[in-house]
């Protein structure tokens, strides 16, 4: 009887947990889409100034930045390409938000160098329940799936069964 009140405990608690991570996804979309916004007006802005100033392109006038003698000039060019890189990989985000599978979207975000935005998000972030049935899918999946695993442990205790199929021999 305790196994069972503890087995629907296990996955009450599973659910809710599951329950926020397509949440916390949507989340984090609306952050990177924040991101990407600020980021792509500033780029666009460097391009302006590049085609502005006869360059044929940004690359062009970032690269005759970094060869100017002075090293501010060359500390800003550096600045400029980082955040160019920073709009590639918030594309490359963005595109997996859009068409990606929401453990595609788990791995982007549980990615080593993202681990700043995650945080970010994580500390805006207000609990909930999806309303997609999508979500609700998932939680229900890797509910039964946590307490299956957390549970099993429990199971070969109850039932005698050991991994293998083999049977605990009675003890005296």
């Amino acid at each position: 009887m305790i196994l069972r009140i503890v087995d629907k405990l296990i996955f009450g608690a599973a659910l809710l947990l599951a329950l926020q991570i397509p949440l916390l996804a949507d989340h984090y979309q609306q952050y990177l889409s924040g991101m990407y916004q600020a980021t792509k007006w500033q780029v666009d802005g460097y391009e302006a100034t590049a085609k502005a100033n006869q360059f044929a392109d940004l690359q062009s006038m970032l690269d005759q930045h970094l060869q100017n003698s002075e090293p501010s000039v060359r500390d800003d060019a550096r600045q400029k390409l980082a955040t160019m890189d920073l709009l590639a990989d918030l594309t490359q985000g963005m595109a997996v938000f859009k068409q990606g599978y929401l453990v595609e979207k788990m791995l982007f975000m549980l990615h080593p160098s993202r681990y700043g935005n995650l945080k970010e998000v994580i500390r805006q972030f207000k609990p909930g329940i999806p309303l997609t049935l999508s979500g609700l899918a998932f939680a229900a999946v890797v509910a039964l799936l946590l307490n299956l695993l957390l549970m099993l442990p429990f199971q070969w205790v109850r039932t005698g069964k050991r991994p293998g199929g083999t049977v605990r021999k009675a003890e005296n």
